[in-house]
């Protein structure tokens, strides 16, 4: 196939594969997050989302089972990136007021990412007429979106103001 051959649902098909690699990354990077955080609630929220990630990870296989596609990850160097900032600020605030609010951070960068590849394939699934995918692929963005508000939230009710004390 010639890269002029090549339409929106091989870009579909690639960017599945490359949200498919970033979750399964994902649910690595969360258990560590959740260890190096001084907050309780912090902690719990990373233990909550890496439950909801392995659910995600589950609804993406479901999508490849749709599209007769084996479920195969694409190195995804956005989310290398993101995550490696975050054991960054692990090694670099170890022990500091700053960790929790410099992790939190991360983890919003990472929900912002998802946030956008979701959307993204969600309205592509709507134009290739994937009814199922648009469905499972929602249920994913609107769980991303909470996990994004619930973080916000407690950046501002307690980590950022304990980082700043």
């Amino acid at each position: 196939m010639t890269t002029k051959d090549k339409d929106l649902n091989d870009l579909f098909l690639d960017t599945l594969k490359d949200i498919y690699y970033a979750e399964k990354h994902i649910l690595k990077a969360l258990p560590k997050m959740a260890k190096a955080a001084s907050s309780d609630k912090l902690r719990a929220a990373f233990e909550k989302h890496h439950d909801e990630t392995e659910g995600q990870v589950e609804r993406l296989e479901q999508i490849f089972e749709l599209l007769g596609k084996p479920a195969r990850g694409k190195t995804c160097d956005a989310i290398e990136g993101i995550l490696n900032e975050g054991k960054e600020i692990m090694e670099e605030y170890k022990g500091c007021e700053a960790l929790d609010a410099g992790l939190l951070a991360a983890a919003q960068a990472v929900e912002h990412y998802e946030i956008s590849r979701y959307g993204t394939l969600k309205q592509w699934a709507m134009q290739l007429g994937m009814e199922d995918a648009v469905r499972l692929l929602d249920e994913t963005l609107q769980q991303e979106k909470k996990t994004d508000v619930a973080l916000t939230t407690l950046a501002e009710a307690s980590v950022n103001l304990a980082a700043a004390a």
